[in-house]
């Protein structure tokens, strides 16, 4: 095999292993920076060794065997090894065993559960929602902050001084780098759920800048869900959110034109929505009903999404189901933005006039000023009573409040149609 060949394996390989190794390394040394640097570590070593030896059979066990043996020859030349000790000590048969040789077994130690464990400590809640979405992408994603700073439009150095933040915060907080049990495993659970839906819908509807979607982002963060699905295979909500994903990424081509303008969703060609990942969602949601959380909150908003999957044309979608999903996502989960799909579903179902009494509501609690979608929604259901000038003055409200170009430009385009 050419020299470019063994190197482009070698990138393949740590590019699938990275992520293991890293979760391995932090479970056994409590340390998520040094286990990134170990992590590195042994993909130079491979890249020095394996074009002289080849490619072993089991490259990941070979990258583990690696960064053990760096981790210990660094315990040795610090002369570290009672804090090391202290670090791992619980999976040691004797505490006061300060050798090399225990520890050394403790790093052999099959610890499982690894990669859920760093997913779980990446998203941990003493850290920010930024901060967990940043390190899970670099951590679990393998993402450079270079990328991670383009995904979310922001300087590399900020992306870099946030995962560097985070890391510190976790050595002060010390957690187990294991899956929680109990009590505490659903709350950490609703966690994590947390930063992958914030991946996604960065890159569904992005916040800011010139592109109305990223679908790198959403890929990522549909990968991300897949392999927790896969380590996760009895949590409802784990496979809601990913139903979820599979079906709203299905709309992704179809959602801008091609000159990059949003186009709403009656409007869309259906055609161009994408089989595999509706079939894959839905999929998805059957497994999370016959688990028993069809309830949950991410399910709900799965099946909102596979109503308008399963409707051929935009004249066939169920408003009326929608709208009664909606009422019962409000029970589960109340937030200002429910009440504003809700009262676009509603529109939908029962007439603009419904929308508008739910969107009174909304105003009086004032929990939603500022935010571009309100106006937006108000100004589609005035131009359909036929109230053209307000629904201008609604759109054109909307569109200074919107900090996303193509958003902006499509929401002016709308006051524009008012006449």
């Amino acid at each position: 095999m050419a020299a470019t060949d063994i190197h482009q394996t070698i990138e393949t390989v740590f590019r699938i292993e990275r992520a293991r190794l890293i979760a391995g390394l932090a479970r056994m040394l409590r340390d998520v920076g040094r286990a990134e640097e170990l992590a590195q570590d042994a993909l130079v070593t491979a890249l020095t060794d394996w074009p002289k030896t080849g490619v072993p059979d089991n490259p990941g066990a070979w990258l583990m065997a690696a960064a053990k043996r760096r981790a210990i020859d660094g315990i040795r030349r610090d002369q570290m090894l009672a804090r090391k000790h202290a670090e791992i000590g619980r999976d040691l048969e004797d505490a006061r065993d300060t050798s090399v040789e225990a520890i050394e077994a403790a790093l052999d130690d099959d610890l499982g559960d690894e990669l859920l464990g760093l997913i779980f400590t990446a998203c941990h809640p003493v850290l920010s929602a930024e901060a967990r979405a940043a390190l899970t992408l670099r951590l679990i994603g393998g993402l450079t902050t270079d990328e991670i700073a383009r995904a979310f439009l922001s300087s590399e150095a900020t992306i870099a001084q946030r995962i560097v933040r985070a890391k510190k915060t976790l050595g002060k907080a010390r957690p187990a780098f294991e899956v929680p049990r109990g009590t505490d495993r659903r709350q950490r659970l609703a966690s994590v759920l947390e930063v992958i839906y914030l991946i996604f819908n960065e890159g569904y509807a992005a916040t800011a800048g010139e592109d109305l979607i990223r679908p790198a982002l959403c890929a990522e963060a549909q990968r991300l869900g897949r392999i927790l699905a896969g380590l996760m295979p009895d949590e409802p909500e784990v496979f809601g959110l990913l139903a979820l994903m599979e079906i709203q990424a299905s709309r992704l081509a179809a959602r801008v034109g091609p000159d990059g303008s949003a186009i709403p969703l009656p409007e869309q060609n259906r055609a161009r929505w994408d089989g595999l990942l509706i079939r894959r969602g839905l999929a998805a949601l059957e497994r999370t009903e016959m688990l028993g959380g069809a309830r949950g909150p991410y399910a709900l908003q799965a099946a909102l999404a596979a109503c308008h999957a399963r409707a051929r044309r935009a004249e066939e979608t169920d408003w009326h189901r929608i709208a009664a999903l909606y009422d019962t996502l409000q029970e589960v989960t109340p937030s200002p933005v429910v009440d504003l799909n809700r009262a676009v579903a509603h529109s939908m179902a029962y007439g603009p006039e419904a929308g508008l009494a739910l969107l009174a509501e909304i105003d009086a609690a004032g929990r939603l000023r500022g935010y571009a979608p309100l106006p937006a929604a108000r100004g589609d259901f005035l131009f359909r009573l036929g109230r053209h000038a307000d629904a201008r003055l609604a759109f054109e409200q909307a569109a200074a409040l919107s900090r996303n170009e193509r958003e902006k430009a499509f929401l002016l385009r709308r006051a524009a149609a008012c006449g």
